[in-house]
């Protein structure tokens, strides 16, 4: 079975869609939890007015019925609350006006899709592309990230993020159990586990902000329970490492991500990177560490999946920088277009989602079945395998 999804709509448009395509008949959906995702997305120390006018629901249209899957593709929809301010501006039939009225963008914003997707499009309202380019479009991505983590979860499997680093703040490393990870940072604003950091890190945004200016960080993912063997060595797009890469690289603003001890690995010897083996009857095989973040070979090897993202600051800030106008040629300041200081709280929540999303994909790939049911005996049947080797 594959498990796929595509997405549509635009920043201040009606609303987002998603298209699900491949989840199993008989999940149970739990609406609370999916909707709980859309919120923990909108919070966060730093963020703009934005998440003051949007409160995120997602309702299903299609494929759920009387409260669990059918089979059938699962359509999801979240609603612009702005929307009724845009109505005129977004419309999709022709209107008469001129460029103001319209709201067309001629300025190209720096760091932003604006002037790339203008000249390959060939696009003279800029509005089209940053409109579509927006970080608005991860509130699909994670509605679709929530109904992943919910099959997950129906299998033991959890999944956990926290914050590593805002700028020049850096957590404190810890050993927390996953439950009690979740726990703390859901209770803290910046999604980290102890309230000195937290203080530290909301002081340095507020600083930030002062300036004009805006900062990035780093989050991390983790996902415990995931059973060896998912993901393959055979073909570079079958290995789940290389595949979970390519999924963070694709939110908004990321610009680098890592498994395990990742980049620290170029400066280590190869004696304090590589996890040992070891064995025990009532665990099976498994490590005495897990500095490749559960990885080996492109495949799962039964330890806690680590991933790390980046997140680079956002580009528009209240001290402007240089662009050029599209129609004179001539430089001028870019406009401000959004406030948030710091979204890296948020990112945390959009890494969670997109990574459960591709464990959830190479988990059905491995046990897929049309039916919940057949998947569990499919799963069940692999662990008795693994306990016979």
């Amino acid at each position: 079975m594959s498990l796929r999804y595509l997405t549509a709509g635009e920043t201040h448009g009606p609303q987002l869609t998603a298209i699900i395509e491949g989840m199993p008949s008989n999940m149970a959906v739990d609406f609370e939890q999916l909707n709980f995702q859309l919120h923990r997305r909108q919070k966060g120390y730093g963020r703009g007015r934005r998440m003051q006018i949007e409160q995120d629901t997602a309702t299903i249209a299609g494929g759920v019925r009387h409260g669990r899957t059918t089979g059938a593709p699962i359509a999801l929809i979240v609603e612009n609350n702005d929307w009724k301010h845009w109505m005129k501006i977004m419309n999709v039939e022709p209107i008469e006006g001129t460029d103001e009225e319209k709201r067309r963008v001629h300025r190209p914003r720096p760091g932003h899709a604006d002037l790339n997707g203008g000249l390959k499009y060939e696009l003279k309202d800029l509005r089209n592309v940053l409109e579509r380019s927006s970080a608005r479009e991860t509130a699909a991505r994670v509605a679709c990230g929530a109904l992943a983590r919910q099959l997950l979860a129906a299998f033991g499997i959890k999944v956990a993020g926290q914050v590593i680093r805002i700028g020049e703040i850096e957590a404190p490393a810890h050993n927390l159990p996953i439950d009690e990870l979740i726990e703390r940072t859901e209770q803290s604003s910046v999604r980290v586990v102890d309230k000195e950091t937290e203080q530290k890190m909301e002081a340095y945004i507020d600083q930030i902000k002062e300036d004009g200016d805006s900062i990035g960080g780093i989050v991390e993912c983790m996902i415990e329970g995931a059973p060896i063997g998912l993901g393959s060595h055979v073909q570079y797009d079958r290995k789940l490492d290389g595949r979970i890469a390519q999924a963070v690289m694709s939110i908004n603003a990321f610009k680098g991500v890592e498994i395990g001890i990742g980049f620290e690995a170029g400066r280590l010897r190869g004696s304090q990177v590589h996890d040992e083996i070891e064995y025990d009857e009532s665990r099976g095989f498994t490590r005495a560490t897990n500095r490749l973040g559960g990885f080996e070979g492109g495949m799962t090897n039964g330890m806690p999946i680590v991933v790390r993202g980046v997140m680079k600051p956002i580009p528009t800030l209240y001290k402007p920088l240089r662009s050029v106008d599209i129609d004179t040629k001539e430089a001028f300041t870019a406009q401000v277009e959004r406030s948030d200081a710091c979204a890296v709280p948020a990112a945390s929540v959009v890494l969670e989602n997109v990574v459960a999303w591709e464990v959830a994909k190479a988990f059905l790939e491995k046990f897929g079945g049309d039916s919940m049911e057949e998947i569990r005996a499919n799963y069940e049947n692999y662990l008795a395998q693994l306990a016979r080797y």
